[in-house]
């Protein structure tokens, strides 16, 4: 039976990871900055506490866990509410930290990299690539210190892949979203091109569950990956439920000369995804809220 371990286990996405894991029948090592109370530990998973900008910890509790495959969420997830040196540190130490330790143990990995890494989100200006939609071959340019933590990270990544001769899948998840959560409904209900802010995601958005999909994909053993892989991981439509070239023009004034999308389609292309993990999208906002409606 393998064992996964896990950082950032007590996080959104962690926490549906280890018990999408635990559920399956994989051994789970839960790994975050604290250990939860004996009331909120789930059966059948090992839990464990390190910080893993320290080397010495991180090269511990994975070396101890010995596991097959590390999937690795833990990160400060955006730049707004920490210093950057921060923000930059954190990441990209324990991106270091764990993706060394993860390849002397042999283990497959997978981890949260972003969309931000392109310098869409966190952007001063009003950013547009050259072209749309967005792919892996787009250039990476960001600005803010959360964005590089993520490109840097997946140097980081890669190196580990050559080092120890692993495979490493470096999942560019765009903003995660969760069922039940208002944030879209409440933004595409009050939504007016005319005053609307520019999204630099261009409103893309991915739900939780297909996140998870896609880390099990990942680190699935009959997955064929060798070396490092990028990938994005985004849900097919924008959560407005409008044209995306449109709304893009509306709100920003402009279009990229290349812009080949049609109707409400991610600015993101997920072919690759496709190609390599055999992962598609199953998850929309409307099937939510189809849901929400029923049940309200």
């Amino acid at each position: 039976m393998d064992t996964v371990l896990v950082t950032g286990s007590a996080g959104g996405v962690g926490a549906r990871t280890v018990d999408a894991l635990a559920d399956a029948g994989r051994e789970v090592v839960a790994v975050d900055r604290r250990t939860p109370l004996s009331d909120e530990r789930r059966d059948g998973v090992d839990y464990a506490a390190a910080d893993l900008t320290d080397y010495g910890e991180t090269r511990q509790v994975i070396g101890a866990a010995a596991p097959d495959a590390v999937v690795h969420l833990a990160a400060i997830p955006h730049p707004e509410d920490h210093a950057g040196s921060r923000v930059f540190a954190n990441n990209v130490e324990s991106a270091y930290n764990v993706f060394d330790a993860a390849g002397a143990a042999g283990a497959r990995i997978a981890w949260a990299s972003s969309e931000s890494l392109y310098g869409t989100v966190f952007a001063d200006e009003d950013w547009l690539p050259d072209r749309l939609p967005i792919d892996e071959a787009t250039p990476t340019e960001p600005e803010d210190p959360y964005g590089l933590s993520k490109v840097v990270g997946e140097e980081v990544a890669a190196a580990a892949a050559r080092r120890h001769g692993v495979p490493v899948v470096s999942l560019r998840l765009s903003w995660v979203t969760y069922p039940g959560d208002e944030r879209r409904r409440e933004a595409r209900e009050t939504f007016d091109p005319a005053t609307a802010d520019p999204s630099g995601n261009c409103w893309s958005y991915v739900d939780v569950r297909d996140a998870v999909s896609a880390i099990e994909a990942a680190i699935d053993p009959e997955t064929d990956i060798e070396g490092h892989e990028a990938v994005l991981i985004v849900a097919a439509e924008n959560f407005l439920g409008r044209d995306t070239a449109a709304t893009i023009e509306a709100v920003r004034g402009t279009l990229p000369a290349d812009c080949d999308l049609d109707g409400d389609e991610s600015v993101f292309d997920c072919t690759k995804a496709e190609r390599l993990l055999g992962w598609e999208p199953e998850h929309s906002w409307r099937d939510d809220e189809a849901n929400a409606d029923e049940n309200g």
